[in-house]
Protein backbone atom coordinates (compact mmCIF):
# COMPACT_ATOMS: atom_id res chain seq x y z
CA UNK A 1 0.00 0.00 0.00
CA UNK A 2 1.70 3.19 -1.19
CA UNK A 3 -0.66 5.60 0.59
CA UNK A 4 -2.48 4.59 3.76
CA UNK A 5 -4.75 7.64 3.41
CA UNK A 6 -6.07 8.90 0.07
CA UNK A 7 -8.82 11.49 -0.29
CA UNK A 8 -10.12 13.63 -3.10
CA UNK A 9 -12.44 16.59 -2.87
CA UNK A 10 -13.47 16.16 0.77
CA UNK A 11 -16.11 18.68 1.79
CA UNK A 12 -17.80 19.30 5.13
CA UNK A 13 -19.92 22.27 6.17
CA UNK A 14 -21.40 23.34 9.48
CA UNK A 15 -24.07 25.81 8.50
CA UNK A 16 -22.31 28.55 6.56
CA UNK A 17 -18.88 27.45 7.75
CA UNK A 18 -17.00 25.29 5.25
CA UNK A 19 -14.74 23.24 7.52
CA UNK A 20 -13.33 21.19 4.62
CA UNK A 21 -13.23 22.76 1.19
CA UNK A 22 -12.11 20.26 -1.45
CA UNK A 23 -9.39 18.54 0.60
CA UNK A 24 -7.06 16.17 -1.28
CA UNK A 25 -4.70 14.09 0.87
CA UNK A 26 -2.13 11.43 0.08
CA UNK A 27 -0.43 10.21 3.26
CA UNK A 28 2.34 7.68 2.57
CA UNK A 29 2.31 4.41 4.49
CA UNK A 30 5.14 4.31 7.01
CA UNK A 31 5.39 8.08 7.28
CA UNK A 32 5.19 10.43 10.24
CA UNK A 33 2.94 13.11 8.80
CA UNK A 34 2.19 16.44 10.41
CA UNK A 35 -1.23 17.97 9.72
CA UNK A 36 -0.39 21.53 10.67
CA UNK A 37 -2.71 24.50 10.79
CA UNK A 38 -4.00 27.32 13.01
CA UNK A 39 -6.96 26.85 15.30
CA UNK A 40 -10.13 26.47 13.23
CA UNK A 41 -8.27 25.48 10.08
CA UNK A 42 -10.08 22.15 9.69
CA UNK A 43 -7.53 19.79 11.27
CA UNK A 44 -9.89 18.03 13.68
CA UNK A 45 -12.67 17.84 11.09
CA UNK A 46 -10.27 16.17 8.64
CA UNK A 47 -9.18 13.62 11.25
CA UNK A 48 -12.78 12.87 12.23
CA UNK A 49 -13.49 12.17 8.57
CA UNK A 50 -10.55 9.75 8.37
CA UNK A 51 -11.82 7.95 11.48
CA UNK A 52 -15.38 7.68 10.19
CA UNK A 53 -16.72 9.89 12.99
CA UNK A 54 -18.48 12.32 10.65
CA UNK A 55 -20.05 12.08 7.24
CA UNK A 56 -18.35 14.00 4.44
CA UNK A 57 -18.70 14.41 0.71
CA UNK A 58 -15.91 13.24 -1.58
CA UNK A 59 -13.67 10.23 -2.08
CA UNK A 60 -12.13 8.75 1.08
CA UNK A 61 -9.96 5.69 1.66
CA UNK A 62 -8.04 4.76 4.82
CA UNK A 63 -6.03 1.53 5.02
CA UNK A 64 -7.84 0.35 1.90
CA UNK A 65 -11.32 1.00 3.37
CA UNK A 66 -13.96 3.70 3.27
CA UNK A 67 -14.48 4.76 6.92
CA UNK A 68 -18.10 5.66 6.17
CA UNK A 69 -18.92 2.09 5.17
CA UNK A 70 -16.44 -0.04 7.13
CA UNK A 71 -15.68 1.83 10.33
CA UNK A 72 -15.85 -1.24 12.58
CA UNK A 73 -13.30 -3.10 10.46
CA UNK A 74 -11.14 0.03 10.11
CA UNK A 75 -10.85 0.39 13.88
CA UNK A 76 -8.82 -2.82 13.93
CA UNK A 77 -6.16 -0.95 11.93
CA UNK A 78 -6.36 2.53 13.52
CA UNK A 79 -5.69 3.97 16.98
CA UNK A 80 -6.58 7.49 18.06
CA UNK A 81 -5.50 9.87 20.82
CA UNK A 82 -7.47 13.12 21.10
CA UNK A 83 -6.59 16.41 22.76
CA UNK A 84 -8.82 15.66 25.72
CA UNK A 85 -8.68 12.78 28.19
CA UNK A 86 -11.33 10.31 27.07
CA UNK A 87 -10.40 7.38 29.30
CA UNK A 88 -13.10 6.28 31.79
CA UNK A 89 -12.37 8.10 35.02
CA UNK A 90 -13.94 5.46 37.26
CA UNK A 91 -11.48 2.78 36.11
CA UNK A 92 -8.01 2.17 37.47
CA UNK A 93 -5.17 1.66 35.02
CA UNK A 94 -5.21 -2.06 35.88
CA UNK A 95 -8.93 -2.29 35.10
CA UNK A 96 -8.35 -0.36 31.87
CA UNK A 97 -5.85 -3.00 30.72
CA UNK A 98 -8.37 -5.72 31.65
CA UNK A 99 -11.00 -4.00 29.51
CA UNK A 100 -8.82 -3.39 26.43
CA UNK A 101 -7.49 -6.95 26.61
CA UNK A 102 -11.07 -8.24 26.55
CA UNK A 103 -12.29 -6.14 23.61
CA UNK A 104 -9.28 -5.75 21.29
CA UNK A 105 -7.77 -8.81 19.66
CA UNK A 106 -4.52 -7.00 18.79
CA UNK A 107 -3.77 -5.71 22.28
CA UNK A 108 -0.56 -7.01 23.87
CA UNK A 109 -1.07 -6.67 27.62
CA UNK A 110 2.47 -7.67 28.52
CA UNK A 111 3.81 -4.89 26.31
CA UNK A 112 1.46 -2.35 27.90
CA UNK A 113 2.61 -3.40 31.37
CA UNK A 114 6.27 -3.03 30.34
CA UNK A 115 5.57 0.46 29.03
CA UNK A 116 3.70 1.46 32.20
CA UNK A 117 6.53 0.12 34.35
CA UNK A 118 8.62 3.01 33.05
CA UNK A 119 6.13 5.58 34.41
CA UNK A 120 5.00 6.65 37.87
CA UNK A 121 1.36 5.75 37.17
CA UNK A 122 -0.11 3.67 40.06
CA UNK A 123 -1.97 0.55 38.95
CA UNK A 124 -4.85 0.87 41.41
CA UNK A 125 -5.54 4.61 41.42
CA UNK A 126 -8.64 5.77 39.57
CA UNK A 127 -7.94 7.52 36.28
CA UNK A 128 -9.93 10.59 37.34
CA UNK A 129 -7.38 11.13 40.12
CA UNK A 130 -4.39 11.12 37.74
CA UNK A 131 -2.79 14.26 36.34
CA UNK A 132 -3.36 15.10 32.69
CA UNK A 133 0.23 14.12 31.97
CA UNK A 134 -0.29 10.70 33.55
CA UNK A 135 -3.54 10.16 31.66
CA UNK A 136 -1.77 10.98 28.39
CA UNK A 137 1.06 8.58 29.25
CA UNK A 138 -1.46 5.88 30.15
CA UNK A 139 -3.36 6.40 26.92
CA UNK A 140 -0.16 6.24 24.88
CA UNK A 141 0.99 3.06 26.65
CA UNK A 142 -2.29 1.34 25.83
CA UNK A 143 -2.22 2.51 22.22
CA UNK A 144 1.41 1.48 21.69
CA UNK A 145 0.50 -2.03 22.82
CA UNK A 146 -2.02 -2.41 19.99
CA UNK A 147 -0.73 -3.72 16.67
CA UNK A 148 -2.34 -1.08 14.44
CA UNK A 149 -1.11 0.25 11.11
CA UNK A 150 -2.18 3.87 11.67
CA UNK A 151 -1.95 6.06 14.78
CA UNK A 152 -3.82 9.37 14.69
CA UNK A 153 -2.93 12.05 17.24
CA UNK A 154 -5.03 15.22 17.54
CA UNK A 155 -3.16 17.88 19.56
CA UNK A 156 -2.00 15.08 21.89
CA UNK A 157 0.19 17.18 24.21
CA UNK A 158 -1.94 20.30 24.59
CA UNK A 159 -1.95 21.46 28.19
CA UNK A 160 1.05 19.32 29.18
CA UNK A 161 4.25 20.78 30.60
CA UNK A 162 7.48 20.60 28.64
CA UNK A 163 8.78 17.48 30.43
CA UNK A 164 5.65 15.46 29.63
CA UNK A 165 5.65 16.70 26.02
CA UNK A 166 9.25 15.66 25.48
CA UNK A 167 8.67 12.27 27.13
CA UNK A 168 5.55 11.72 25.02
CA UNK A 169 7.32 12.19 21.69
CA UNK A 170 10.49 10.37 22.75
CA UNK A 171 8.41 7.33 23.68
CA UNK A 172 6.48 7.59 20.44
CA UNK A 173 9.69 7.38 18.41
CA UNK A 174 11.63 4.91 20.56
CA UNK A 175 8.87 2.49 21.57
CA UNK A 176 6.30 2.67 18.77
CA UNK A 177 7.49 3.89 15.38
CA UNK A 178 9.16 1.16 13.36
CA UNK A 179 9.04 2.49 9.79
CA UNK A 180 6.08 0.22 9.04
CA UNK A 181 3.39 1.96 11.06
CA UNK A 182 2.07 5.37 10.03
CA UNK A 183 1.62 8.26 12.44
CA UNK A 184 -0.49 11.33 11.69
CA UNK A 185 -0.06 14.21 14.15
CA UNK A 186 -2.41 17.18 14.04
CA UNK A 187 -1.11 20.29 15.81
CA UNK A 188 -0.61 24.03 15.66
CA UNK A 189 2.56 23.75 17.79
CA UNK A 190 4.90 23.25 14.86
CA UNK A 191 8.25 23.58 16.62
CA UNK A 192 7.37 20.70 18.93
CA UNK A 193 7.11 18.06 16.21
CA UNK A 194 9.17 19.22 13.24
CA UNK A 195 12.16 17.03 14.12
CA UNK A 196 9.89 13.96 13.99
CA UNK A 197 8.20 14.48 10.66
CA UNK A 198 8.83 12.84 7.31
CA UNK A 199 5.83 14.42 5.55
CA UNK A 200 4.21 17.86 5.77
CA UNK A 201 0.56 18.81 5.33
CA UNK A 202 -0.42 22.44 5.90
CA UNK A 203 -4.14 23.23 6.17
CA UNK A 204 -5.82 26.61 6.36
CA UNK A 205 -9.49 27.59 6.08
CA UNK A 206 -10.42 24.03 5.13
CA UNK A 207 -7.91 23.78 2.28
CA UNK A 208 -4.56 22.03 1.93
CA UNK A 209 -1.93 24.65 1.09
CA UNK A 210 1.11 22.36 1.15
CA UNK A 211 1.54 18.59 0.78
CA UNK A 212 5.16 17.50 0.56
CA UNK A 213 7.80 15.08 1.91
CA UNK A 214 10.14 16.85 4.33
CA UNK A 215 13.15 15.85 2.25
CA UNK A 216 11.76 17.78 -0.71
CA UNK A 217 11.28 20.92 1.35
CA UNK A 218 14.99 21.75 1.15
CA UNK A 219 14.88 21.47 -2.64
CA UNK A 220 11.83 23.69 -3.05
CA UNK A 221 12.16 26.34 -0.33
CA UNK A 222 15.15 28.47 0.67
CA UNK A 223 15.42 31.11 3.39
CA UNK A 224 17.98 33.93 3.24
CA UNK A 225 18.88 36.61 5.75
CA UNK A 226 19.60 39.31 3.19
CA UNK A 227 22.61 41.61 3.33
CA UNK A 228 21.33 45.20 3.82
CA UNK A 229 22.67 46.38 0.48
CA UNK A 230 20.88 43.52 -1.33
CA UNK A 231 17.32 44.22 -0.12
CA UNK A 232 15.99 45.57 -3.40
CA UNK A 233 17.64 42.77 -5.36
CA UNK A 234 15.97 40.23 -3.04
CA UNK A 235 12.54 41.79 -3.41
CA UNK A 236 12.82 41.72 -7.22
CA UNK A 237 13.16 37.93 -7.03
CA UNK A 238 9.61 37.70 -5.60
CA UNK A 239 9.98 36.09 -2.15
CA UNK A 240 7.06 34.05 -0.87
CA UNK A 241 7.30 35.84 2.47
CA UNK A 242 9.47 38.46 4.17
CA UNK A 243 10.02 39.52 7.76
CA UNK A 244 12.37 41.86 9.60
CA UNK A 245 14.81 40.30 12.09
CA UNK A 246 17.58 42.19 13.88
CA UNK A 247 17.72 44.84 11.19
CA UNK A 248 17.84 42.39 8.29
CA UNK A 249 15.23 41.31 5.79
CA UNK A 250 14.62 37.56 6.03
CA UNK A 251 13.09 36.13 2.86
CA UNK A 252 11.60 32.73 2.05
CA UNK A 253 11.82 31.85 -1.64
CA UNK A 254 10.07 29.08 -3.56
CA UNK A 255 11.64 27.60 -6.67
CA UNK A 256 14.43 30.20 -7.03
CA UNK A 257 17.88 29.03 -8.13
CA UNK A 258 20.18 28.72 -5.10
CA UNK A 259 23.06 30.36 -7.00
CA UNK A 260 21.03 33.55 -7.35
CA UNK A 261 20.24 33.52 -3.65
CA UNK A 262 23.87 33.06 -2.64
CA UNK A 263 24.44 36.64 -3.84
CA UNK A 264 21.98 37.90 -1.23
CA UNK A 265 23.29 36.13 1.88
CA UNK A 266 23.69 32.60 3.21
CA UNK A 267 20.88 30.30 1.93
CA UNK A 268 19.42 27.75 4.33
CA UNK A 269 16.40 25.48 4.61
CA UNK A 270 13.64 27.26 6.54
CA UNK A 271 12.33 25.80 9.76
CA UNK A 272 8.93 24.15 9.34
CA UNK A 273 7.36 26.85 11.52
CA UNK A 274 8.80 29.60 9.31
CA UNK A 275 7.64 27.86 6.14
CA UNK A 276 4.21 27.43 7.68
CA UNK A 277 3.96 31.18 8.37
CA UNK A 278 5.28 31.94 4.89
CA UNK A 279 2.72 29.73 3.16
CA UNK A 280 -0.23 31.03 5.14
CA UNK A 281 0.84 34.65 4.72
CA UNK A 282 1.85 34.17 1.08
CA UNK A 283 -0.21 33.12 -1.90
CA UNK A 284 -1.64 30.02 -0.16
CA UNK A 285 -1.99 27.85 -3.25
CA UNK A 286 -1.77 24.07 -3.04
CA UNK A 287 1.62 22.49 -3.71
CA UNK A 288 2.64 18.90 -4.19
Amino acid sequence: MENIVATRGLEKSYGRLKALDGVDLAIPAGSISGLIGPNGAGKTTALKALLGLIDVRGELEVAGMDPRAARHKLMEEVCFIADVGILPGWMTSRRLLDYVEAVHSRFDRARAERLLAGTSIPADKKIRALSKGMITQLHLSVVMAIDASLLVLDEPTIGLDIMYRKTFYDRLLNDYYDGRRTIVISTHQVEEIERLLTHLLFIDKGRIVLDMPVEEMAERYIEVSVEPERREQALRLGPLHTRELLGRLVCVFAGVDRRQLEELGEPRTPAVADLFVAKLAGDGHHEN
